[in-house]
Order: structure tokens, then sequence, then C-alpha cells
């Protein structure tokens, strides 16, 4: 007898061995109806998978987050089958999964236009409607390798080729197309509905630019179309928040190819950064830290004891003077245990807070540079906090709270909380690993916080809690982290005085709350759509005059504004007002005050919000106490 053990805890017995398909449909039809892949000890496995042991199984269908990934498998599978129907000539290579969806890469003789795009996508439709099984088989790598030379597919055989000689291959065919895979995929073409292909690209070759350029076909896919539809909205609307797009069309900021990956702020993109440094500040002053600034080069031999040259060397700047190696640093916590290091500490002084707004540069390839949202210059609100053991669970609790209120303030109410453990390749023993993940999961759970384990996805030098945002129209951002470090203090000889009058070595939390001060930047731009809120708007009020008589007056207006702190511009131009309105309006400032004769002679202005709300008449100084508290309260 098999005795499968389902979620809810109930037990069936089997006779005999018993497939995932068969179990779903002893469960009921429409179960079987919908299943689309099944979960097996823990293993996410085909319907046809048999069960020959006494195992936990869950059937898996379209509403959960596996069955998903297993619909964008399938889905590159049946794009690579719809390419080769229509280009036999055509050679697959892979076909991974994405966020949001998956992609091909293929080598074919000339490029693919978007009427190919479009025929392919017809042809997979019409593939799924003719609901094909889906089917696994298993060959001895040598024979694999043959097969696909045999078929013309010198891409799939290297692939398979770097497999150990002894290992068996596994193989997915659907109708007359058949592809090297692990799987798992739904049972038939007919559970593959609701997907658009999205673009070409190009990409090398096992992603080394020594190789040939081959053509990648992005596509997305869903479980319903109203998911479809929804994710094709959420684009457009992105392509309208596009903050390269406003960054040019606000006049905020510019990326040149004379500094490729570095930013050249705009005088307006430079009043939003200052506004969110001195906010960031704030932050340190009130809660504790002192700021410090650190330099930008630093010797070769730092970076070796703290592992950075033997671990991250490729994305580091280095240059050499007087026979000596040097990197521009690519984060600035080496630099703030030096910091630390001067002078004796007492356990008195601990817990220490350093922040710095430091600068730091990372050599990122070309084509992961992404306007101001990924750069290779930038600067982060870094901040290190030494202390014991002891202060670790309370200084990370204390943090989640203040990282909730700054986002807050910034607009974005919703934070998804990961803990991200421990790599293959890291430094530290496993003991300070387990003392560091214990104290970042117990830090979340005192928050109240419901949080997801990431495994594997740690720093090299320890674990860390990872902050991602949701903005205005569902995309996530991660930006803030809290990691726990017992390792680089010890590289770097950090130590301070105990009660007990030894010397100890203190525990490093690293933490960052908007993290790359350009990348918020952009996700801030995006999440208003450019229409930044007043605290943070690089103009908040700008002065029309309607006729050359109010001149004088609206400069008076412009200049008393500016005198309490408003950032104010004045237009003066000889233009119609409403040509003027219309034209300030596009640039999205949360104030237009216009002044007429009327307005002159009671030393007021007329005030329109953002969105053409007519706010009426009031004197400047009631104005001026209207944009201070819309700032106060972070509107």
């Amino acid at each position: 007898m098999i005795q499968v053990t389902l979620p809810d805890g109930s037990r069936r017995e089997y006779p005999n061995p018993v497939t995932v398909a068969e179990v779903a449909g002893s469960i009921g039809p429409g179960l079987a109806k919908a299943a689309l892949a099944g979960k097996v000890d823990g293993k996410v496995v085909d319907t046809s998978f048999t069960i020959r042991k006494d195992s936990p199984v869950a059937v898996i269908t379209a509403k959960d987050a596996e069955g998903l990934e297993v619909i964008r498998h399938s889905t590159a599978h049946l794009l690579a089958y719809a390419v080769k129907d229509l280009f036999p000539d055509a050679q697959v290579t892979i076909g991974p999964v994405i966020e949001n969806g998956f992609f091909y890469d293929f080598s074919y003789k000339r490029p693919f236009t978007l009427e190919d795009l479009a025929a392919i996508e017809k042809r997979m439709a019409e593939l799924a409607a003719k609901d094909e099984p889906v089917t696994r088989r298993v060959l001895p790598r040598d024979q694999a390798v043959a097969y696909f030379k045999g078929m013309g597919e010198q891409y799939k055989a290297e692939i398979i080729a770097s497999i150990p000689a002894n290992e068996d291959v596994s193989l997915y065919r659907e109708g007359n197309f058949e592809d090297l895979c692990r799987g798992p995929h739904v049972p038939s073409t007919g559970k593959l509905k609701f997907f658009k292909l999205m673009k070409v690209a190009g990409a090398y070759w096992r992603g080394d630019h020594r190789n040939e350029m081959l053509q990648r076909i992005y596509g997305t896919a869903w479980a319903t179309k109203e998911e479809l539809q929804q994710y094709l909205t959420m684009l457009e609307e992105a392509e309208k928040r596009d903050h390269r797009k406003l960054g040019r069309e606000l006049d905020l900021f510019h990326i040149d190819d004379h500094a490729p990956g570095m930013v050249f702020w705009h005088p307006k993109g430079w009043a939003v950064w200052q506004q969110l440094e001195q906010y960031m500040r704030r932050v340190y002053r009130d809660n504790g830290y002192q700021e410090v600034k650190g330099p930008q080069l630093l010797d070769k031999t730092l970076w070796e004891k703290t592992g950075h040259w033997d671990k991250y060397r490729e994305n580091m700047f280095t240059t050499e003077s007087e026979k000596r190696d040097f990197a521009l640093k690519p984060m600035n916590c080496p630099g703030h245990i030096l910091i630390f290091k001067q002078g004796i500490k007492s356990y008195r002084d601990l817990p220490l807070r350093y922040g710095e707004f430091g600068q730091c540069h990372r050599n990122e390839p070309t084509g992961s540079l992404h306007g101001i949202m990924r750069v290779r210059g930038f600067t982060q609100d870094d901040g290190h906090i030494f202390c014991t053991e002891d202060h670790i669970l309370g200084e990370c609790t204390a943090y989640t709270t203040l990282l909730q209120k700054v986002y807050r303030d910034f607009g974005f109410e919703h934070i998804i909380y990961k803990v991200a453990t421990r790599p293959e390749k890291r430094i530290g023993s496993d003991e300070s690993w387990d003392k560091a993940e214990q104290a970042l999961i117990e830090s979340l759970r005192a928050s109240g916080c419901e949080f997801e384990i990431s495994p594997g996805e740690g720093a090299f030098y320890g674990p860390k809690i990872e902050y991602t945002l949701k903005d205005a129209i569902g995309r996530q951002w991660q930006c803030g982290t809290m990691q726990v470090d017992f390792s680089m203090p010890e590289r770097l000889d950090a130590e301070f005085v105990g009660e007990d009058g030894a010397r100890h070595r203190p525990v490093m939390l690293h933490r960052a709350i908007v993290g790359s001060m350009e990348r918020f930047i952009g996700i801030l731009v995006e999440q208003y759509a450019g229409a930044l809120p007043c605290w943070l708007a690089p103009v908040q009020a700008i002065v029309l005059n309607i006729t050359d008589s109010q001149a004088d007056y609206a400069r008076d207006v412009a200049k008393a504004l500016q005198d309490q702190g408003v950032r104010v511009e004045v237009d003066l131009r000889n233009e119609k007002i409403t040509y003027k309105i219309r034209e300030h309006s596009l640039q999205k400032p949360p104030f237009i005050l216009v002044v007429g004769d009327k307005e002159r002679a009671a030393g007021a202005v007329a005030v329109r919000a953002r969105g053409n709300q007519d706010l009426g008449v009031m004197s400047v100084a009631a104005f001026s106490e209207k944009v201070a508290m819309d700032v106060a309260n972070k509107l």
C-alpha cells in the first residue's frame, strides 16, 4: 500500500504505485482537470510522476505560485515549438522563467521582426488549442548529444555535452517538438492560454561577449485572462512613469556617454536630492547616529583582508600610484571599521552608530545599466552599528520600526520582509551564522512582521533582512537592508574593552534604508509619475503675472516666499496666462500662483493646486503657511 498525506493532513491509501494525476482524480474531477503539476516530498514534479513510497503530496494548480512558474516554463517551450514550426532553420538554445514571464534564445540567419513576433504568438495559440500531451523521456547523456546533433541543434548538443558523462538527461515532447529540460511541465499544451510575446533583444550565447549574438524573445504568461490584462495595463502605466522619460521632461538629470553609469544632476534634480539627503540626515541625528565620511580610494591590502578582493574583484574599479594598488570603494563598511578602530572603545560606548552618505563605485556590465536605477557610481544612506551580541535583537527591532516610518513618509505603506540566509560561498563559522540568522528572525517576530525565508541569498559575510516596497502600480523595489556581520570586525581586528576589562570583538550591523539615493529618487519619480509631493518637489510654486503691470509684484511675491523657505520660480514672459498655466502644469508643480491687478491690490495670490484645483485667493502669508503645513505633514 502507498499512503499519501495531503496538505490538509488527511491521508489516502492506494494499493499500487500511483501518479500525481491519479491522486488528483481520486480527490475529484475538478482537481484532476485543474492539475498542472504536483509536489512530492517537497519537490515539484509532473502530474505523470509515479509515487512509489509513502509521501506528502500536494496537487499544484494555477492558483499556486509553483503552478504559475510551471505555466511560464511550459510557455517558453511552446514559444520554441512555434518558432521551429515557422522557421525550421532556427536553432533553439535556452528558455528559462524570469520575473513575470520567460524568454527563449534563438540562433537564426536574420533578425526577427515585429511581424514575425505576431506570427509566432498566433502559432503558439494554435498549437496550444490542439491540446497536445506533454510527455517526458530520459536518455543517457551521450545518446542525447547524438540525438540533438542529428537534428542540427548544435547549441542543445553543446549544453548536454557539458553535463557529466554518467548522468541521464530528460527530454520533453509536445507534438513534433522535443526539447531538453529538467521540467516539470504542464500535462498538455491546452493548459497554456493567457500569454503574450513582448519584444526581441540581443543576447550573447552563454552570456559571453566573445560568442555569437543570439535573438532573445521575451514573453509573459499568466493563469487567467484578467491577470494578463492587469499586467499589460501595468506595463502601459509603467511606460508613462518611466523615470528616464520624466527625468528629461522635468529637467531633473541626464546620463552621458562620457561617464557611463554616472548621473549628471540638473538644478531641479539636485533640489530633490537635497530634500532626500537632509531628511535622512535628520533621521541619523534623531536616532543616535554620528555622521562620518570616509575616503573613496583604499589600498588593495584592505580589500584583501575583508575578502572583497577575492570574491568581488571583477566589480571593483582599480588604479595604481607609486607602485601601490588601490580600489574605488564599492561599499563603505571597511572605512567605518577603520574609523571605529581609532582610539580605545569601551562597552559603555556601544552600541555605536555611524551614518554616511557614502559614494560607491561598482563596475556593473553596460547591459545592466538602467537610467538612475542601476548605475556605476551611487551614494548610499549607509549606516553601521557596532554592538555586542546582546544588542542585536533590540537594534534590529528598533531599525525595522524606524524604516517603516521613513517609508510611510515617502508614501509607501506596503513592505515585504525577507530573511536571506547563508549562501554556499561565505566567510565565518556556522556557529556565527546560526546566531546572526536567529537574531534577524527574532527581530522581525518582535516587530510583528510577517516574513519569508530566502535560502542561500545572504551576503558572503552575513545574513540579511531585505525590505521591499510595493509602489503605486504594484511593482516591488528592494531598498532597505539589515545585515548581521560577525566576520568583518574579526578580519580587520576591531575590538572594544568589555566590562571584564578584556578585549572583545564587536558585532557589526550593516543597514541602509533607502539604499542607493539615485535609485530611490528614480523610484519616487515613478511612484508619483513625476508629480512629487510638496515637501519633495524641486519647485513648490510658480508665480505667473497676467500683464507686465504686475511684474514687480510677482517678483516681490516670489522673494517673500523664498525668504520663507519656499522653492519658488517666477514667469514674467509676455504670454497669455492660459498658455503659461498650461505650459507650467506639464512640469507638475504642486502650486501655480496667478497675480493680476486685483491680487496685487489685495496683497494676495490666486492659487491653483496640482490637478487644476482652484483654491481661491489667499494672502501670501496664508499660502506660505499652507506650504509649511504640507511640508510638515509630508504632503
